[in-house]
């Protein structure tokens, strides 16, 4: 039997060794294998066994049918590190996961800078780190700056997603961009003049840890992940390419 290796990235890292495909590990990881949780997480298949950080042979030996013949759900190799110490070259596709297990799948697309109209960017961290944060810099050029090794707040590997940006003018009329930026007007407005006044600063943090109001249709462009030397782009589908491919999942995210 097949042995899957699943990089849980959002809302908790985690390396995870499974039976299951991937369809059937979002299933399971969203609402438990009795069915009394409900939780959206983004996770990626990875090619396993490189490198010497995590225990493949632990895998090797406990990843394995239930006596009664079942398929092993999941065997946790670790929950610390773990993005850091995977390279990008090992990710096979990106999935997000429903709060009713439904996947969208998600492959590495060419990377191109958003031309989106306005002088600044902002991002949900998700792993590592997970603070929501605007920025002067555009995808790249934020991973670099986040990753440099030289800057004293830096993450060795970092993935994230770019948002949708509230309409000031005409908030009602902003779109289905979820509760993201309830109560956070002000200092949403705070942190844009500050970034896009101050250039020595590109970077301010709009909350600290943002997991809750974090939503799908909120993302913008695509989720980003990368370090000094390498760099993924898994583009969002766009609402008409959701229609035709992923109906079920887009109602579920609530974006349809």
């Amino acid at each position: 039997m097949e042995t899957h290796f699943y990089l849980s990235l959002f809302p908790m890292e985690a390396l995870i060794a499974s039976q299951l495909n991937p369809a059937q590990f979002g299933s399971y990881m969203a609402t438990g294998s009795k069915k009394g949780s409900a939780e959206r997480l983004i996770f990626a298949e990875i090619s396993g066994d490189f490198g010497s950080w995590f225990d493949w042979n632990h895998a090797l030996h406990r990843c394995v049918r239930h006596p009664n013949g079942d398929l092993k759900n999941s065997v946790y190799l670790s929950v610390y590190r773990v993005l850091e110490h995977t390279p990008l070259e090992v990710f096979k596709a990106l999935y997000l996961t429903t709060q009713d297990g439904r996947i969208l799948e998600l492959f590495a697309s060419e990377y191109s800078a958003p031309d989106q109209g306005r002088d600044f960017f902002i991002y949900k961290e998700l792993c590592p780190i997970t603070p929501l944060v605007i920025s002067t810099l555009p995808p790249r050029e934020f991973c670099a700056y986040m990753t440099d090794p030289h800057i004293k707040t830096y993450v060795p590997k970092l993935m994230y997603t770019d948002l949708k940006m509230i309409d000031f003018d005409n908030p009602e009329q902003t779109g289905n961009i979820g509760n993201i930026y309830d109560n956070k007007l002000d200092h949403l407005k705070e942190c844009i003049h500050e970034v896009t006044t101050y250039k020595e600063k590109p970077n301010k943090i709009l909350e600290r840890s943002h997991a809750t109001s974090f939503t799908y249709q909120v993302i913008k462009n695509g989720i980003y992940a990368g370090d000094q030397d390498s760099f993924l782009f898994f583009r969002m589908k766009s609402e008409q390419e959701l229609k035709d491919q992923a109906y079920d999942w887009a109602k579920s995210a609530m974006i349809l």
